[in-house]
């Protein structure tokens, strides 16, 4: 889950300028900015990866990518853009680099990843990755 944190003053309550202004404090994933850079995604070499995204906002806008990967699946809002390779018009060997997301929309992409290292992902909304909606995968054999 992909959301924004506009924070107020100790113990109070969240900073409606901020809000209105779109200028978050952070943007995380689950909740901790940063914390998959710390604690990477394990998967495996040519083991099918599912990743759930859901950009509960509340305002700003999601491109979930992953640095290195190809996504061959891609499922948004309730409809495939892309399974197995093959997209909503028939066409074969399609691939994806990022899940597009306005704020409370959700879906899912699919990978397989070639070769062990540590795959990055972000919101390629680049000032929100720096803000902290980024982590990594780590792929072992």
């Amino acid at each position: 889950m992909q959301s924004e944190v506009y924070l107020g003053a100790q113990d109070g309550e969240v900073d409606a300028d901020k809000v209105s202004a779109e200028t978050p404090d952070a943007v995380v994933f689950n909740g901790i900015a940063n914390q998959y850079d710390h604690h990477p995604l394990p998967a495996k070499v040519s083991e099918r990866v599912r990743i759930w995204v859901l950009d509960s906002g509340p305002s700003r806008s999601s491109s979930f990518h992953v640095v290195g990967g190809q996504f061959d699946t891609v499922y948004h809002e309730g409809g495939y853009l892309l399974k197995d390779g093959r997209d909503a018009f028939g066409g074969r060997d399609g691939g994806a680099q990022a899940l597009g997301l306005q704020a409370a929309q959700g879906g899912f992409v699919e990978l397989t990843f070639p070769e062990p290292g540590h795959y990055p992902f972000v919101s390629h909304v680049m000032a929100d990755a720096e803000r902290g909606a980024h982590g990594r995968f780590a792929v072992t054999r």
